[in-house]
């Protein structure tokens, strides 16, 4: 099958004409090819729905839309009988959650991540009498893992062929320390070079570095994601300076394994991070997850069109929620004709979460499906 696939391109023939796992073997070619400038067939779109949304919106609508996109939403299937959502335990409404690190989740709202609270390392006094980093071959972090049931199915996917996109948890290094120590405190860290922090961040890099290090080892990652969020609505949650003392270091060893292994690098980060950009691709980060307005259009061409590809996250402050549908359409149609290119660069990425007009959420899945395939 694959033989077969890789001499038609996707551009050829619908999508949606082949089947479930025809459709992943071009997509997961196609993104890598974007990724690297070899010419995808068409631009990746992914359009994420936010679990918090079933409770917002008629379900039976957004199904409707999902069977009307078969593009964004291969092989979907609309639920029979009782359905519920599932939420993921830091984002279950009035039920705190302690994870593994010891940092204790609250949200008042189902769906939606939670805020830590509870910070296990507030005093300093608890790093290693009562707190110890837990043990990377139990957990990754924010849930208990069964490492036996990890590795057989990394075997079993080896044997048939098949790969996913390896990730480290959300807030892996830096919002890490913060749940940890609490924000505030570790800015205090970092300025005042506090040496118990470096022996913190040693241990925690340790402990991520064996996550990576074992999906790199899988031989089925077709890409390794670091996803952290880094800034604020105005510039980035902390100075340059300390970035690169003592947050990139990190970085760089952390994606190290994943390069050497040819791996595809990706980096998700919410708000302005313009002020970082040039130190997260110095760090190996070879796919960029930013979003569109917070760091402006024009920037962000500027910045990476033609060098650094860009998985835009479109916007959802201004024009998704309150604005009209042919605005909507407008801006994606903007920027696909600002970032895209022949040879590739250019992903997107759109979260739904509550809020955004039923028609709106039409007109994006319109737009996606319709400009990805501008090229073509």
């Amino acid at each position: 099958m694959r033989k077969r696939l890789m001499q038609i391109p996707a551009s050829a023939v619908p999508i949606s004409e082949y089947s479930q796992g025809e459709r992943k073997i071009i997509m997961k070619d196609n993104f890598t090819r974007a990724v690297r400038f070899e010419r995808p067939d068409y631009i990746p779109m992914t359009f994420h729905i936010n679990s918090a949304c079933w409770n917002h919106y008629p379900r039976e609508a957004l199904w409707d839309l999902m069977e009307e996109h078969k593009i964004l939403f291969p092989g979907f299937k609309r639920p029979s009988g009782t359905w519920k959502p599932k939420y993921i335990s830091c984002a279950r409404k009035d039920k705190p959650y302690t994870d593994p690190m010891g940092c204790t989740w609250y949200t008042s709202e189902d769906g939606i991540t939670g805020t830590v609270k509870g910070h296990p390392l507030s005093d300093w006094s608890a790093f290693g009498t009562t707190w110890h980093m837990p043990d990377p071959t139990k957990t990754d972090g924010l849930y208990s893992i069964d490492l036996s049931g990890e590795m057989l199915l990394y075997e079993t996917m080896r044997e048939r062929g098949e790969t996913f996109r390896g990730s480290l948890r959300h807030g892996h290094t830096f919002l890490q320390l913060s749940d940890l120590r609490g924000y505030e405190n570790l800015l205090f860290d970092m300025m005042d070079e506090e040496p118990q922090l470096d022996e913190l961040i040693d241990q925690l890099c340790e402990f991520n570095l064996a996550l990576v290090r074992r999906m790199v080892d899988s031989g089925c990652c077709s890409s390794i994601a670091y996803p952290e969020d880094l800034g604020m609505q105005i510039g980035p949650m902390l100075s340059p300076e300390m970035f690169r003392r003592y947050i990139q270091p990190s970085y760089r060893k952390l994606m190290k394994p994943a390069r050497d292994a040819g791996i595809p690098i990706h980096m998700h980060s919410d708000g302005d991070i313009r002020a970082l950009a040039d130190d997260l691709i110095e760090s190996g980060v070879e796919v960029i997850n930013l979003q569109d307005l917070v760091n402006g259009i024009d920037w962000i061409v500027h910045r990476f069109r033609g060098k650094t590809c860009v998985e835009l996250d479109i916007d959802r402050q201004r024009i998704t929620p309150y604005g009209t549908p042919a605005e909507v359409e407008s801006l994606i149609r903007e920027e696909v004709e600002k970032l895209a290119l022949p040879e590739g660069g250019l992903c997107m990425i759109y979260g739904l979460y509550p809020g955004v007009p039923l028609e709106n959420v039409k007109a994006l899945m319109d737009a996606m499906e319709k400009y990805m395939f501008y090229f073509s």
